[in-house]
């Protein structure tokens, strides 16, 4: 019996007889079998294109010929005849062959592939280049009937129509989706068309008739006649519609019938498109009956289909059962996929509301329309895609989503580094373009938990609203600033507007943040109060601190004031007498005591200081938190309550963004303390630009360097 290991060539297999041809589509599927059930890896769609394979190989030498193929699934027979069958065992491997035609791996593979619909117009780019180069070669495409889901493929079938020199299109149609039901006639026509006698005299007679003048008018005339009669007969007029010669269907499965027609197909002139019938799983009986659960597979037992260890769970089925517990409670929410219901999770959501779950096949890009469309009468659309493939979705994210600012949600799966799939299915690019996208707000959650609370919230929360943390010292140098730097007017108890910087927040009577909204375009800024000064006196918010360094006579007067309302009030609700508490000299200054004490009279410290001002609900709907620290460090009360603000917003998917006086260790604190000025995953403060500012005109400068940021949550 012949053997793969024998690095058949093109010349070798034409040689051989059909029962060794099918004695070697035997063999291949049983190495295809046994390589995938130890590496893992695409096996349904590649048992199914056996016999194809290896009539194209018949007919064409890939080392020369440009063999194009539509996201490359169906790759791995072709890998096998073109001397690469002993390493299959290393396919998706690190340091092996990739799961994808690859022509940095072997010049048999014409182009790199691993997204969908692109075939057709690469092998038009190929045939017109070769054309006017004045090359020598055969050019085809094969492409499946999903990809042909896509619209890039009918641009490329478009421009394929009108090219003049050879170029094939090879149509695998392993589900019947393009002619269901052709018809007795129909069958019995097309079967006629492609013996080797009609296929012969057609042929002879287009020569012969070419020959003279009366020859070609008669030729046209039986051609007209003909064309009419078959498109009133015969399905699939639109690929000839479109410039195609159409020739098929054809069965998938006979490799001397595929080899004929295969090179009756590349010796004429102009855009020839061969429809071929596969059965997808073909030979391995637990694939014909489960095509789908074998298209891309885990290692699994070769004798009974069973997987080696059962699927643990994942972000994805996560994902899908969170989202169809939201769309239980609000009908407006519905599910989109781009033919990858289940990649996504998305299974069980279609079973049991299937009204509300939409594939609208491989059309990343018209997803996002129809997402957008959805959010423009009032439904909550989530559209789950690999993060791979949103790439192809960046027009219609900035024009159809964006511009209006719609309630779309993105469920980005397999982002990072992709492993056994290799570089076209890296999802590495999705933060850089997605925050480029106006309005986009990005969430990066590092457990199950922290997926479902942000998916939660993006699904929940379609309006965008910041909150702006009022903190700072009593000579206030942050919030206040920040929000002065952005435009909120600040009045005294006269109603006189002043500049909060420098003052005592003590002196605030109201704050209109009426001019926020107008230069965020409409967001609702809602105020924080100081959460790390958690208890209030008769006269306000009473400010826990240590005296500063240099501090003015004016200055500490603020101070000693406001101790003592403290005091009185700590003493008050707790027993506790402020003269307890350590001064400036100790370790974290006297916040840390406080917070200590706090801690011991009543819940443990920081979580008592979050829930005394209502942390949770002030975070309820959320959407950016900005606070202006004039100092950090990580051993303050105001370090750590950063870092339990910072630690609950994570939780809900809100970012932090934390503006420091002064260019010093405080920057580096707020990394430590986890604050992400663009994404949850991302700790990063901005300092000013000077030290410690005290005008807001100051405050404005710099508010130039995070406006940016901001504007990426709004």
């Amino acid at each position: 019996m012949t053997t793969i290991d024998e690095k058949h060539s093109g010349p070798l297999l034409a040689d051989m007889s059909s029962s060794q041809c099918d004695a070697l589509c035997t063999q291949l599927r049983e190495d295809l079998v046994r390589s995938v059930s130890q590496t893992g890896g695409h096996l349904a769609a590649n048992l199914g294109i056996v016999e194809l394979m290896v009539a194209i190989h018949q007919v064409m030498d890939p080392s020369q010929d440009r063999l194009v193929f539509d996201v490359g699934h169906q790759c791995y027979i072709h890998k096998m005849l073109t001397g690469r069958g002993e390493a299959m065992n290393t396919i998706r491997q690190f340091g092996g062959l990739s799961g994808f035609p690859k022509p940095k791996e072997s010049v048999h593979d014409a182009f790199i592939a691993g997204h969908a619909s692109n075939s057709v117009a690469v092998a038009v780019g190929m045939a017109q280049a070769r054309d006017f180069l004045g090359k020598d070669y055969k050019v085809a495409a094969l492409i499946g009937d999903g990809a042909l889901t896509g619209g890039l493929a009918y641009e490329g079938l478009t421009n394929g129509g009108a090219c003049k020199g050879q170029l094939l299109v090879i149509l695998n149609d392993n589900g019947m989706s393009i002619t269901r039901n052709v018809g007795g006639v129909a069958e019995h026509l097309a079967r006629q068309r492609l013996k080797p006698q009609y296929l012969s005299f057609k042929k002879f007679y287009r020569r012969v008739m070419n020959t003279n003048f009366v020859g070609r008018k008669v030729y046209r005339f039986t051609h007209h006649l003909k064309e009419s009669l078959k498109h009133t007969l015969l399905p699939c007029s639109m690929f000839e519609n479109m410039g195609f010669t159409y020739l098929g269907p054809v069965n998938g499965h006979n490799v001397e019938a595929l080899a004929r027609i295969l090179r009756y197909a590349l010796d004429l002139e102009g855009p020839v498109l061969l429809h071929v019938r596969t059965v997808k799983g073909k030979g391995y009986p637990p694939a014909e009956k489960n095509p789908d659960a074998f298209h891309g597979v885990a290692p699994f037992d070769p004798e009974t289909g069973e997987p080696q260890k059962a699927a643990g769970e994942n972000f994805s089925a996560v994902f899908g059962r969170k989202l169809l517990d939201l769309a239980n409670t609000d009908k407006r929410v519905c599910a989109l996929t781009a033919a990858m219901s289940s990649g996504t999770g998305l299974e069980e959501f279609a079973q049991k509301l299937p009204e509300r779950f939409f594939d609208v096949g491989i059309e990343e890009g018209g997803a996002v329309s129809i997402a957008s469309g959805m959010a423009s009468q009032g439904a909550i659309p989530v559209f789950a895609v690999y993060s791979t493939f949103l790439q192809r979705a960046y027009d219609m994210l900035l024009h159809d989503a964006a511009i209006d600012n719609l309630h779309v949600v993105l469920g980005v799966d397999r982002a990072g580094l992709s492993g056994e799939d290799g570089e076209t299915h890296h999802g590495v690019f999705d933060v850089a373009y997605l925050s480029s996208v106006p309005g986009m707000r990005i969430y990066c959650p590092a457990s199950f938990e922290e997926l479902r609370a942000m998916l939660r919230h993006a699904v929940e929360n379609g309006s965008r609203r910041i909150i702006m943390g009022l903190g700072g010292s009593a000579t206030n140098d942050g919030g206040c600033g920040c929000a002065a730097a952005l435009g909120a007017v600040f009045r005294r108890s006269d109603g006189q507007e002043f500049c909060p910087v420098g003052a005592s927040l003590s002196e605030i009577e109201s704050i209109d943040f009426m001019p926020v909204k107008t230069l965020l375009s409409g967001v609702d800024i809602s105020v924080m109060c100081d959460v790390t000064n958690p208890l209030y006196g008769p006269e306000g918010a009473a400010y826990v601190f240590a005296p500063q360094k240099g501090a003015d006579a004016a200055t500490t007067a603020i101070l000693d004031k406001q101790l003592r309302a403290f005091g009185s009030t700590l003493l008050r609700e707790t027993g506790v007498d402020a003269a307890q508490i350590p001064g400036a000299g100790a370790a974290g200054g006297m916040g840390a005591g406080c917070a200590a004490l706090l801690g011991a009279a009543l819940k443990p410290g920081i979580e008592a200081i979050l829930d005394a001002v209502d942390l949770d609900g002030q975070l309820e709907g959320a959407d950016l938190v900005i606070t202006g620290e004039g100092r950090l460090d990580s051993q303050s009360l105001r370090g750590k309550v950063l870092s339990g603000v910072t630690r609950r917003a994570a939780l809900r998917g809100i970012p932090v963004v934390a503006i420091v006086g002064g260019v010093d260790d405080s920057a580096y604190a707020a990394y430590e303390l986890g604050v992400g000025a663009i994404f949850s995953i991302n700790r990063l403060a901005v300092p000013f630009r000077e030290a410690a500012p005290r005008s807001a005109e100051n405050y404005r400068r710099t508010l130039e360097d995070v406006m940016r940021l901001i504007r990426l949550f709004t």
